[in-house]
């Protein structure tokens, strides 16, 4: 790999205060709180909106909610195979739905146009369209990245909306460029993207450095990352904890 292919990146951080889009049908949606602690706001005018469980800030106007599993099967597999909840929330109707991440961090819309996209489990937010909303393998290399064999996978049209923890960062990869992340750093990426998975460095960088396991992306295609981990950050706070004696 080389290191002038990492230079030459097209590296975009967002952070724009607010953003207000219209989208397929009568559906608008704006991002408030940027960057720090956003939530999503979309307006219905008769059409649907998919959440995660717990999302929900609060609905205004003729808004009709259903819990679904988005097809027994396909739910089941995302509760045994991607740790994601079983159920699914299904807005419907004319009004506001107001919905929060679980942390704090930036909101980002991804659009679908019959492709699909890769996502964390903790990333996911919502999505809106005729999407297929399952699990993609990882495989063992998987278990050594994160101790879990799936991502989230959604195709087809429509879009998605995924959050970070701190701020957002989108690389857009070129043929042959490529990219060592952190794997607790990603949120999502392109679903055709190449990757793979390995230690950091030798041994010794591998067992002192701090990153043990990272992904190696390969282009072409975008890739979404976030500034913070949840794991380092639970880390920080048990080292002013009272120890058990």
């Amino acid at each position: 790999m080389s290191g002038l292919w990492i230079y030459q990146v097209s590296l975009r951080k967002v952070l724009k205060p607010s953003i207000r889009e219209e989208i397929g049908g009568n559906l608008k949606y704006e991002i408030l709180n940027r960057p720090a602690f956003s939530v999503l706001k979309i307006e219905l005018d008769g059409d649907s909106v998919f959440s995660e469980p717990g999302a929900m800030m609060f609905i205004a106007g003729e808004i009709g909610v259903e819990t679904t599993t988005g097809g027994i099967f396909k739910g089941l597999k995302r509760k045994i195979l991607g740790g994601e909840s079983l159920f699914l929330n299904k807005f419907e109707g004319i009004g506001e739905v107001w919905l929060a991440p679980k942390i704090p961090g930036d909101i980002r819309y991804l659009e679908l146009k019959g492709d699909s996209v890769i996502v964390q489990d903790s990333s996911y937010l919502a999505h809106h369209g005729d999407l297929d909303y399952s699990v993609a393998w990882k495989g063992l290399r998987g278990l050594l990245a994160e101790g879990e064999l799936f991502w989230i996978k959604l195709e087809g049209e429509g879009g998605v909306w995924v959050n970070s923890y701190g701020g957002m960062l989108e690389m857009e990869l070129r043929h042959g460029e490529e990219i060592i992340v952190d794997n607790f750093h990603f949120v999502a990426m392109d679903g055709e993207m190449d990757y793979s998975i390995e230690k950091f460095g030798g041994l010794k960088s591998f067992l002192f450095g701090g990153e043990g396991i990272v992904a190696r992306v390969r282009g072409p295609g975008r890739i979404l990352l976030q500034t913070r981990t949840l794991s380092q950050f639970v880390e920080e706070i048990r080292r002013f904890l009272p120890r058990e004696k």
